[in-house]
């Protein structure tokens, strides 16, 4: 299966081709609402974005927009909404931020109160901690703040990326960390492009050292990825996903030691992960933290009923404060296949039913859409009131899975 470039590498590393002058050209980045969003964003503050097949050049600024007014809608991003306005602010002028009533729910306020605290004027027009806001831009002088990031590590990736730009450099402790492997990518990320990040203990510390413009290749993303590979554990079938190799920056790739432990033979090899399903499909019950790897909670909750014992994700609070409540949505979609199940502030425990047909509701969300679509795969009747909303992160995604089944012999 060849899988389209990480939505999580893709934002980053606009944002940093944004920082960095000179010429940065992304190879294999992410297409689609997401990336085409935060794209159309940097245009809006006036840098320069060339988008071909395969290929997207950018020409990056080391003091922020080039603009001295702007307004960026956000759409659906979550990486658009969060970082754009940092971005913002290490520049000079006034810049509007807005997005879609479903990204106008999810929170801002720790990002936002950190921003204030290093001396950045902005404006919530709504809700405080929501969109939408306006950042009236002077520069980012830096300093030390204490940081919350218990319900998103991208409040910290966006101060992370910022740090260069900032006068003095910038020092951040956090109290609380959720899906810590994302601060990792960042961590990387940032030093392919000039500048190292120190890490003592909870407290990271980014010195005023200018970006570097390169050439950086995408990885296919992993999150996605999890879809395919969740699918050959459930049919005892073969998926091997070029590109994701021992060497990956992702975290969630950690799904597939899951898929291992419920059955599965997962052979990672330097450049590709290959997943091959027990006979017939067999599944064990498995109790797991999935604290650093959150966006795989929903493709595991969607063939948690095939096992043959409980299956209980633990530690999970986060994804409440997702697309949607991600607990909440599992839950609720589990009980219309049938499938007992509990739910709690932090875990979600499925017991094992044969799913019956049902309408799956998506709550306009990409990863609740494409978890149930590989339900499908072995129980008929399944559809999605919203299968378009998959168009976030993987437009093609129910062709892929298509052409994926009719590959297999016997579909």
């Amino acid at each position: 299966m060849e899988i389209p470039g990480s939505k999580s590498i893709t934002a980053r590393a606009l944002f940093l081709a944004a920082a960095a002058p000179g010429t940065t050209v992304l190879h294999r980045p992410l297409v689609s609402d997401d990336s085409a969003g935060f794209s159309e964003g940097l245009t809006r503050l006036g840098y320069s974005l060339v988008r071909e097949a395969d290929r997207w050049t950018i020409e990056g600024r080391a003091d922020g927009p080039a603009v001295p007014e702007a307004s960026v809608f956000c759409r659906d991003g979550a990486t658009t909404a969060r970082f754009l306005p940092v971005l913002a602010a290490a520049g000079h002028g006034v810049f509007h931020f807005d997005a879609s009533e479903q990204m106008r729910r999810r929170p801002l306020g720790p990002l936002t109160q950190a921003l204030r605290e290093l001396g950045v004027t902005l404006v919530h027009h709504d809700r405080e901690g929501h969109h939408p806001l306006t950042v009236h831009a002077d520069g980012i002088k830096g300093g030390h703040i204490t940081l919350d990031a218990g319900l998103s590590s991208q409040f910290l990736t966006a101060l992370l990326l910022v740090g260069p730009l900032t006068a003095d450099g910038l020092t951040i402790t956090v109290t609380d960390l959720v899906s810590a492997p994302y601060v990792d990518i960042t961590v990387a990320m940032m030093e392919r492009f000039g500048v190292r990040v120190h890490r003592a203990g909870n407290t990271f510390t980014v010195p005023a050292t200018p970006y570097t413009a390169t050439e950086y290749a995408v990885e296919p993303d992993a999150s996605t990825a999890s879809y395919f590979l969740a699918a050959a554990a459930l049919t005892g079938r073969s998926v091997t996903v070029p590109g994701l190799g021992s060497g990956c920056l992702q975290g969630d790739l950690r799904f597939v030691d899951v898929l291992g432990r419920m059955g599965a033979d997962v052979a990672l090899a330097d450049d590709r992960v290959t997943v091959t399903g027990a006979p017939g499909g067999r599944l064990a019950g498995v109790t797991v933290n999935m604290r650093d790897i959150s966006d795989t909670v929903p493709t595991l909750a969607a063939i948690a009923p095939f096992a043959d014992g409980p299956v209980r994700i633990e530690d999970v609070h986060n994804i409440r404060f997702k697309e949607c409540d991600r607990l909440d949505a599992c839950a609720e979609n589990l009980r219309a296949l049938g499938v007992p199940v509990e739910v709690g502030r932090d875990w979600i425990e499925i017991r094992p039913a044969p799913p019956r047909p049902a309408h799956i509701a998506c709550h306009g969300d990409h990863r609740i859409a494409m978890a149930f679509s590989i339900t499908g795969l072995r129980t008929t009747g399944i559809t999605l009131d919203d299968p378009g909303c998959v168009k976030k992160t993987f437009p093609g995604f129910h062709r892929a899975l298509a052409d994926l089944r009719a590959a297999w012999p016997d579909h």
